[in-house]
């Protein structure tokens, strides 16, 4: 039996700051935009609970996918491991 996974929602890179609890990993999308008075070019951070099905450690980057709420903060489960850290 395949683990068919349905692939409507929109999918996001990031790099996994914890994997310490059970089945969850905590992942950081970071987004750079430009002040519009001062012209700088800011980067913000957004951290993100998705389940954790591929093993992945802290220092992955990889690409998670919107779904259905999986639990009180769930919102995610990862696709993909783009890169070991």
């Amino acid at each position: 039996m395949t683990n068919k996974i349905n692939k409507t929602g929109k999918t996001f890179e990031g790099t996994i700051v914890s994997d310490k609890m059970a089945n969850t990993i905590a992942v950081s999308l970071e987004y750079t935009s430009r002040h519009p008075i001062y012209k700088k070019i800011v980067s913000k951070h957004k951290k993100i609970y998705a389940e954790n099905n591929l093993s992945a450690k802290v220092g992955d980057r990889v690409k998670v996918l919107e779904t259905r709420p999986l639990s009180k903060l769930k919102r995610f489960t990862t696709l993909e491991i783009i890169k070991k850290a």
